[in-house]
């Protein structure tokens, strides 16, 4: 069965994402299923801020 797609969220800034991702990672937090999911979504989320960076300077 297909996971619903995930809500959508306002747009954050690549640093909060970036410290959001390291911090997920200096607790160790890949370990679980859990933990990769949102590992997964984060970097989804930072792709699209790193997009959303390089169109603003554009």
């Amino acid at each position: 069965m297909p996971t619903p797609p995930a809500s959508p969220r306002a747009a954050r800034s690549l640093a909060v994402v970036n410290g959001e991702i390291r911090a997920l990672l200096a607790d160790g937090g890949l370990v679980t299923p859990e933990g990769r999911r949102r590992y997964e979504e984060l970097l989804v989320e930072w792709a699209a801020a790193v997009r959303g960076d390089v169109t603003e300077a554009a």
